[in-house]
């Protein structure tokens, strides 16, 4: 009987991740930038003590801004998370997690395996698309990986926010929490685009001819406005 349900177990998994939708209108696919983004930036404002306990890396980050993104924003919600402000964007209609076929798993971890949890390797290769290795070609909510084998955490991710939520201006900034740092917890930043490209470090600049930079991803659920 156990083997049985670890067989059926195994097969609602595959055809769950087979079947994980996009975003099939515009609207929604609109309203889901704008949300992860604002949540993204939104943390860089918090202090470190402040931050929910599961952002402790750039993967953190990116897990709870897109799950909080594909939730019901209402006052109940917002006081949860604490959220002093919210944007005047529209909840996705499309369906709002947690009341999905899929329950609290949001992201495929290959096999056919969809988890709440996955690696910034795991969210690049199962969940997220290459579009270029120009940052040029980003739009709010890519993501911008890079791999560096010197790290104990060798992959490491980026949101590219676009302009800022919370401040006037035409700069373009990225958000990313920098994972611990030794004996440190790691802080989450909110550098320029021209900022990074001038990064005193080469390795970190998106650039194409910079191996350590993997390029610009975009979100499955996304895949209909490529």
């Amino acid at each position: 009987m156990g083997t049985t349900f670890s067989l059926v177990g195994v097969l609602l998994a595959s055809l769950a991740a087979s079947y994980y939708p996009h975003l099939d209108a515009a609207a929604d696919r609109e309203a889901f930038r704008g949300w992860f983004t604002f949540l993204a930036e939104a943390q860089f404002y918090r202090p470190p003590g402040d931050l929910p306990r599961e952002i402790n890396d750039c993967a953190g980050l990116i897990r709870f801004a897109y799950r909080e993104t594909l939730r019901a924003h209402d006052g109940a919600w917002a006081g949860e998370i604490g959220l002093a402000t919210a944007p005047p964007f529209p909840s996705i209609r499309q369906f709002q997690y947690p009341h999905w076929p899929w329950g609290t798993n949001l992201f495929s971890t290959g096999g056919g395996s969809l988890r709440a949890f996955a690696d910034a390797e795991r969210l690049r290769r199962y969940n997220t698309h290459l579009v270029a290795r120009r940052i040029e070609a980003a739009r709010p909510g890519d993501l911008l990986f890079y791999r560096q084998l010197g790290q104990n955490m060798p992959f490491h991710a980026m949101i590219y926010v676009g302009p800022s939520h919370f401040e006037p201006g035409r700069q373009v900034y990225l958000v990313y929490h920098t994972g611990p740092e030794g004996k440190q917890k790691g802080e989450i930043r909110r550098p320029t685009v021209a900022e990074l490209l001038a990064h005193p470090q080469p390795r970190w600049r998106p650039l194409q001819g910079n191996s350590n930079f993997l390029g610009v991803y975009r979100w499955n659920i996304l895949r209909d406005s490529d």
